[in-house]
């Protein structure tokens, strides 16, 4: 630990939300807390008498009683898309299922189409806009996921752009390959060959280019079958990527089990999953990351298994699942009045939701998701009066200020300059295929 002497900045008169499971109470609380920042990361939390006498020769920064927390973590999203799918929200309206219209060529197959199309400048436009927009909300942590390329080049592309969102902006940007989302029309019939290509070409190719953080896949009836899902996983494996799962969310293919027999970091959606797949993740110790935008959105109303997860202590993550189909929200902290109304989350594990136990979906515990020294200095600053109330507010945002690695920064200073209409296709810097 870094003495007083070595510390950057002190953060004080702040009631502090440490969100550390071993405290004795599940949000951690410090009443008149402080926090000190060095080179980036946490050096001290406590109470503000316990301060040393040295830390008054540090810069101070006074939150004038306000609530700090850790900046706060989406472990879910599509951030990198083109297109827009609004013509599928109304004929959902209309009496059309998720199923009818993927079937129909449309649903991920649509934003495929628009996101193959699309330029690396404007991918990156609209990417970072909606990045923006999340950090807003306190968000300092997000999880990209790719799977709107379906083809080795785009698939690698998408993930290559959200690696530059986060170089080029302050959030930590996690990569998740997720080429095992839809049958490309190109292979229509020959979702064994599909698989093929991502086990043998796609997979190897992202973890040699160090562009993936982690492999995803979508086991459903109108995707991915689970054999061909347990060949993308040991493809995975084979390359020292961690998995994890879209599992259970249109129906039970014992998605969860599959998912914890992998080790997977978590399983996301989980509206079908059944007692022994909630058994299975349990055991295995992975995630569930419940995503109620797409719950609301597709209007299920079938509740994924919280009393089981409850029951049997499987960490609950809430994410955004920002997409244009199913979720199209940058709202992290809806999602979390979402968490608590849908499925009657309390405040307590909603928040946790979005701080430790998003970490732990990503398996970046040891760097992000609660304060506490060693860890970055990822931090959100709100004006309440109570954590509870960042999961009551709808259309809220009481975020004053936040800081990313010990940097206060401005969301509103993010987004790039807009793609002009006839500018040619530029492929991102770096990518060499």
């Amino acid at each position: 630990m870094k003495t007083a002497a070595h510390w950057d900045a002190v953060w004080q008169n702040a009631r502090v939300a440490t969100m550390d499971a071993g405290s004795a109470d599940s949000y951690g609380v410090i009443e008149d807390g402080a926090i000190a920042i060095a080179q980036g990361e946490i050096a001290w939390v406590g109470a503000r008498h316990d301060l040393p006498a040295a830390a008054r020769h540090v810069r101070t920064y006074d939150a004038n009683g306000g609530w700090i927390t850790p900046g706060l973590i989406d472990c879910h999203t599509h951030l990198v898309f083109a297109g827009s799918r609004a013509d599928e929200f109304e004929a959902r309206l209309e009496g059309a299922s998720y199923e009818d219209i993927a079937r129909a060529g449309g649903g991920i197959k649509s934003t495929v189409r628009a996101t193959r199309a699309a330029s690396d400048e404007a991918l990156v436009y609209h990417a970072a806009t909606r990045l923006a927009q999340l950090a807003a909300e306190g968000v300092t942590t997000v999880e990209i996921k790719s799977g709107y390329g379906l083809e080795t080049a785009h698939e690698l592309r998408m993930l290559e752009v959200a690696r530059q969102l986060g170089k080029r902006y302050p959030a930590t940007v996690a990569t998740t390959l997720l080429a095992a989302h839809a049958i490309p029309d190109e292979f229509a019939g020959r979702a064994d060959d599909y698989i093929t290509l991502v086990c043998e070409e796609m997979i190897p190719r992202a973890a040699a280019l160090g562009v993936a953080d982690a492999v995803d896949a979508f086991c459903e009836t109108i995707a991915f079958s689970v054999p061909q899902v347990e060949r993308v996983f040991r493809a995975a494996r084979a390359c020292d990527l961690p998995v994890k799962l879209h599992a259970d969310q249109l129906s039970d293919l014992d998605g969860a089990a599959l998912a914890a027999r992998f080790g997977a970091l978590s399983a996301d959606h989980l509206e079908y999953t059944s007692e022994r797949g909630v058994a299975a993740l349990a055991a295995a110790g992975s995630v569930a990351v419940l995503l109620p935008g797409a719950f609301y959105t597709l209007r299920e109303t079938r509740l994924p298994p919280i009393s089981a997860l409850r029951e049997r202590g499987v960490p609950i993550a809430i994410a955004s699942d920002c997409n244009p189909g199913s979720s199209p929200t940058t709202s992290l902290l809806l999602m979390l009045n979402m968490a608590c109304t849908l499925f009657r989350l309390t405040p307590r594990e909603a928040l946790a939701g979005v701080t430790r136990h998003a970490a732990r979906a990503l398996g970046m515990s040891d760097r992000v998701g609660r304060l506490k020294p060693g860890l970055q200095a990822d931090l959100a600053l709100w004006n309440i009066d109570h954590p509870r109330e960042l999961c009551y507010a709808l259309g809220g945002n009481p975020l004053t200020a936040s800081l990313h690695r010990g940097v206060l920064r401005n969301a509103a200073s993010w987004r790039p300059p807009a793609p002009g209409r006839n500018q040619s296709r530029e492929r991102v810097s770096r990518l060499h295929l």
